[in-house]
């Protein structure tokens, strides 16, 4: 981890070649994420959702959160001049610290972490309802409606406790049979269970 966070600047070994292979993790796991909760997008809709997931301000923006500046290695010119508080520097520190969870962790442990750090833009940007989730939508179809809100539960937890995957199951007035979502969080799984709803009731 601290090659890393060890930018050019600092060292040779330094954290250029983890940021090369984060780069290509993080397009896809976010390409597999958006797939899985935006069952109908179009292949331009998914593109431009990821495009937002994976450019340098939104990289910037987890590395602020997480307050990864505090902890990268620069060297003393670029440490003068604010490479802290630059973006292009936080967002590589990012795609590099994923390589290095992958490298060290797998796979399933790389990709639950990227989808923590992006859980509420994975289902907030619907690219057919602007900013509204499935859930929010659904819930607002239901009130229209006059009807009982939907009701979600978890029906199966697998894989060990860093790696859980949840299967959880919607049922809505106005429909007889359930849907079911899965993913690894239960927002992600709650948020598929929602659009196969949604697109049920002829709303997708």
């Amino acid at each position: 981890m601290r090659r890393a966070l060890t930018h050019r600047s600092a060292n040779k070994l330094n954290n250029e070649r983890l940021e090369f292979l984060g780069d290509s993790l993080l397009g896809f796991i976010i390409a597999e994420s958006l797939c899985l909760i935006h069952l109908d997008a179009s292949e331009g809709e998914l593109s431009r959702l990821r495009s937002s997931l994976v450019n340098k301000d939104n990289l910037a923006q987890i590395a602020r959160t997480l307050q990864l500046g505090d902890f990268i290695g620069l060297g003393a010119g670029e440490a003068k001049t604010g490479g802290r508080e630059r973006d292009s520097i936080l967002a590589d520190a990012v795609e590099a610290v994923i390589a290095a969870i992958y490298l060290d962790g797998g796979m399933e442990n790389c990709k639950k972490v990227v989808e923590h750090w992006n859980a509420d833009k994975l289902t907030a940007n619907d690219p057919k309802q602007g900013q509204k989730d499935h859930k929010t939508r659904l819930q607002e179809l239901m009130q229209s409606k006059g009807a009982e809100l939907p009701s979600y539960s978890v029906i199966v937890t697998s894989g060990e406790a860093h790696e859980q995957t949840f299967l959880v199951e919607c049922r809505a007035e106005g429909l007889d049979q359930p849907q079911k979502g899965s993913g690894r969080s239960k927002r992600i799984a709650e948020q598929i269970a929602a659009e196969k709803i949604l697109i049920a009731l002829g709303e997708g």
